[in-house]
């Protein structure tokens, strides 16, 4: 029987491969570039979830689901002979924190200062530690393509 808990895992990451397939058709991807762009999308919800679940904060959550989707986009890119941006940006879309940055403008609006700048931190955390996620996972496969050369 499967956890009620669970199911809505597969639910979630079903919505993030389809939302990310419908950015990827906006962004006029196609075809295999698409569907690996989909999967892209699917992982780095999946291992946010995971994050979620073992009880990692925002910063090191969202530094982690952005690491793997990037080398996923990588690898994958690599291998269709394609740029990494193709797959990463629409992938990206899942985790983009789109949330916080409109309650800060809520707040900010309804003079609710301390919760905007609450909100505000936490939005610029989640988008640094997104930027070194991918930093991080390109400077990897740039040196692991230099070793492989040699």
């Amino acid at each position: 029987m499967i956890d009620i808990y669970f199911s809505n895992w597969i639910v979630q990451i079903v919505a993030s491969i389809i939302t990310t397939i419908g950015f990827g058709i906006m962004f006029n991807i196609r075809n295999r570039n698409l569907f690996h762009t989909g999967i892209a999308g699917g992982i780095s919800w999946a291992v946010y979830l995971l994050g979620k679940n073992y009880g990692l904060t925002d910063g090191p959550n969202y530094f982690l689901a952005t690491l793997c989707l990037s080398m996923y986009s990588e690898i994958v890119a690599r291998k269709l002979k394609t740029p990494v941006t193709t797959i990463l940006i629409a992938a990206l879309i899942p985790l983009a924190p789109g949330g916080g940055i409109y309650y800060m403008m809520y707040n900010l609006i309804n003079k609710n200062y301390p919760l905007a700048l609450e909100k505000g931190i936490s939005t610029f955390i989640i988008a640094g530690a997104m930027a070194v996620g991918i930093f991080t996972a390109t400077n990897i496969m740039r040196i692991f393509k230099e070793n492989t050369r040699k």
